[in-house]
């Protein structure tokens, strides 16, 4: 019996990447499986080019339009929805500027179980080679990091294939099941009853930083996230420094961090939050970003904002069958991602939270 797999695919005018990812979802070979396209009031014609072009050669293609742009966190949650009353088993996150291994979806779900929330893929950039086919050269993630103070960012980004396949060696010696933080929202599969019972994305994220608090919550919830280093697919991924990033990630990092932590764990990490928070302060300011920052307090000014976060805290709390000294095992006390990779970083603050870290996990 193979499980009904429901793949969702977000878009938000992705025209150029489609023709590579219906190329590469052509060739799945799993004989279970939805395309969910769900176009997010795209300027592009994104919607219409799937059903002129991929609309007959797909027959397991169904296209949803939103008519205003929902954000990746409530779009997605439409396919969440959309799947579960439909009695799917599992849903793949798939961003649009991916491309896929023709057997993704069989090597993720050979990793599934009853206790596994997420299986995460293991994603490469996306050069081509001579074919135009993508080719595993230099990693994206092999899964997730998340850092104590709410920091989520892809783990061995930039790694050769050389260093990856040495690092998971040694890693599948250690470990039975490759334990991550959390999946990354760019190629995941999930267990809808897992979701059914710790809740979809948090829809007040609107973008990032929402797949580290669902991974979060699952983990609270006694599920596993792992790493399924056999399923592989290919982004198209860019780091980018945008005012507007900035002002959701830094945002979202408080609201993942309040609503998931235990009080106990809040109070010993408060004193590292803070010198943080003076650093990255000063650095919004030297970087052209502090309006975005000023913007992120403000948010924390309004009542009204606090309420909705002790009500959702208090729902996340109740999932608990896990303590916070048994999820920190995942948890880092660095940052070791390339495209913030500066000196300060390196040689100060690292050194700095890292062995704050360390102290604080002995208490917990």
């Amino acid at each position: 019996m193979n499980p009904k797999i429901g793949i969702i695919i977000v878009s938000y005018n992705s025209r150029p990447y489609l023709d590579d990812l219906f190329f590469s979802l052509s060739r799945v070979k799993y004989p279970n499986f939805l395309i969910l396209f769900i176009d997010n009031a795209s300027t592009d014609g994104s919607a219409n080019y799937v059903k002129e072009k991929f609309g007959k050669q797909f027959s397991n293609l169904t296209i949803l339009r939103s008519y205003k742009n929902l954000g990746f966190a409530e779009g997605n949650n439409v396919g969440f929805k959309y799947l579960e009353e439909r009695g799917f088993d599992y849903a793949y996150l798939l961003n649009q500027d991916t491309a896929v291994n023709f057997d993704f979806l069989e090597n993720a779900l050979k990793k599934m179980d009853e206790k596994i929330g997420s299986v995460q893929s293991l994603i490469y950039l996306y050069p081509k080679d001579a074919t135009g086919l993508p080719v595993p050269n230099v990693m994206n993630t092999m899964g997730n990091a998340i850092h104590y103070l709410g920091f989520g960012y892809c783990y061995g980004y930039g790694w050769s294939k050389e260093k990856a396949d040495k690092y998971l060696l040694d890693w599948y010696a250690r470990e039975e099941e490759l334990n991550i933080a959390y999946a990354s929202g760019a190629g995941t599969l999930f267990n809808m009853k897992a979701l059914k019972k710790v809740g979809y994305f948090d829809e007040e994220f609107f973008m990032y930083h929402e797949d580290t608090d669902l991974g979060w919550r699952l983990s609270l919830a006694g599920y596993k996230n792992i790493l399924a280093p056999e399923s592989t697919i290919y982004h198209k991924y860019e780091f980018s420094k945008s005012i507007k990033k900035y002002y959701f990630m830094e945002r979202n990092r408080y609201l993942t961090v309040l609503k998931n932590y235990n009080a106990w764990t809040l109070i010993l990490i408060f004193p590292a939050f803070i010198v943080m928070e003076v650093g990255l302060f000063f650095f919004s300011l030297f970087s052209g970003f502090w309006r975005e920052k000023l913007r992120v307090y403000e948010y924390f000014l309004y009542p009204n904002n606090w309420r909705k976060i002790c009500a959702k805290r208090r729902q996340t709390q109740k999932l608990r069958k896990t303590t916070d000294k048994e999820i920190a095992q995942y948890f880092v006390g660095k940052i070791l991602f390339q495209d913030v990779d500066n000196w300060i970083l390196n040689k100060i603050a690292n050194p700095i939270f890292a062995l704050y870290w360390r102290m604080v996990r002995r208490i917990l």
